[in-house]
């Protein structure tokens, strides 16, 4: 029983239950974007995926910059240079949410069950992308 309560503190942190509340409310803005796009606006999948992504990266830049990891950038160009890590590692999973969307849309898996799946790979990849190169720490 010790173990076990080692372990959750271990993974249960501050941190990691702030990115999962904000990861949650960026997952809503992701799919709930993506649903109004598709099924009340009748645009095309994979053009609202697109736009449903690009909403999600913003808000959570903005969420997990202060909220979240603590940003640590004082000048200037460490602040842009933070925001362009945090926009390449998210460039890079948009990369992979749009291909595994566009590959699962393929399927006769429902839109909305192949865009949660791809979703959940896509957020433990931007907690790490996150934690470990756009906001890591500053070394003392």
């Amino acid at each position: 029983m010790e173990k076990i309560e080692k372990i959750i503190k271990k993974f249960l942190t501050k941190e990691i239950i702030f990115y999962a509340i904000f990861g949650v409310l960026t997952t809503i803005v992701n799919l709930g974007s993506f649903y109004i796009f598709t099924n009340i606006l009748k645009w095309e999948e994979n053009i609202s995926n697109i736009i449903a992504i690009t909403l999600a990266v913003l808000f959570a830049y903005i969420t997990n910059k202060d909220l979240v990891f603590h940003s640590e950038a004082d000048t200037k160009k460490e602040k842009v240079n933070e925001f362009l890590k945090f926009i390449a590692g998210r460039a890079f999973t948009m990369l992979v949410e749009f291909v595994g969307c566009f590959l699962l849309f393929m399927t006769p898996i429902p839109q909305m069950i192949s865009k949660c799946f791809v979703t959940v790979i896509v957020i433990i990849l931007n907690f790490f992308i996150s934690k470990f190169f756009a906001f890591k720490k500053k070394k003392k």
